[in-house]
């Protein structure tokens, strides 16, 4: 009888302590969740500030372009101080077109983005980058390849959104391959996920700067914004697929977009 006792309460007090484990995990995950859509709130709220922020001062910008366009047309050649006065106001056109340039991929890059899918061949996708993106690279010396699958490579997602991720990274790519180079845009399939590379023979990435070329604003480049490998890296994530990078400096970078099939 008191062996059974002893059972008894030993299997009594193995069920509160696993009880209170599981009470303890679920508390915890209630209040992770918690904690996450506050913040999820905080930054929808912030997000929603900043792009009206952008948007108020876009309007008296383009006042400001208007009438610098205004004063260059009235400008005459016949007044002594012309010339400097001209290269001032074009000095001063060109930082205003710039941070108008700078609002814009700021307003793209904090807008909702609202995917489109449609079964679309990843092969198909590129060939038109190709096409469309081959004057860019020729004006810089750069050959342009593609490597297909030799199947159709279907995957459901927005084709605009892709393309602009893409066209991202070929940009990036140029910018580092200045005195020309070989720009290498590669579709595979692997483990159920549909795979695009984008391989530059460039200067590469270094060690210290590879995790974090994908944050908002951070560029190495005079003159980038710093949102073309955030946006792109942001398009796959809303698809559900992952961004990454392998580098050598002095050799160049391969891009990987991972997006999923199904």
């Amino acid at each position: 009888m008191g062996h059974f006792v002893v059972g008894l309460l030993v299997g009594v007090i193995g069920c509160l302590v696993i009880a209170c484990v599981v009470a303890v995990r679920a508390v915890r995950r209630v209040v992770l969740l918690e904690r996450r859509t506050r913040e999820a709130e905080r930054l929808a709220e912030l997000g929603t500030l900043t792009g009206g922020l952008a948007h108020e001062i876009k309007n008296p910008l383009s006042t400001v372009q208007l009438n610098l366009q205004l004063l260059a047309e009235d400008l005459s050649p016949d007044n002594p101080a012309y010339p400097r006065i001209k290269n001032r106001l074009a000095t001063v056109q060109k930082e205003t077109s710039r941070l108008r340039d700078i609002l814009d991929d700021f307003l793209r890059y904090a807008g909702k983005l609202e995917l489109d899918r449609q079964p679309t061949d990843l092969n198909e996708l590129l060939e038109d980058l190709v096409d469309f993106f081959l004057p860019q690279a020729q004006a810089q010396r750069t050959k342009l390849r593609l490597r297909r699958t030799d199947a159709p490579l279907v995957a459901p997602v927005d084709p605009k959104l892709i393309k602009q991720a893409v066209l991202n990274l070929m940009l990036n790519a140029l910018q580092a391959m200045p005195n020309g180079g070989e720009l290498i845009l590669g579709a595979a399939r692997q483990d159920g996920q549909a795979l695009i590379d984008v391989i530059d023979t460039g200067r590469g990435i270094p060690a210290d700067a590879v995790d974090k070329i994908f944050n908002a604003y951070y560029t190495s480049k005079k003159g980038g914004t710093g949102l073309g490998l955030a946006m792109a890296q942001r398009i796959v994530k809303e698809h559900g697929g992952q961004i990454s990078v392998k580098s050598e400096t002095g050799k160049g970078s391969d891009f990987t977009l991972r997006l999923p099939l199904n």
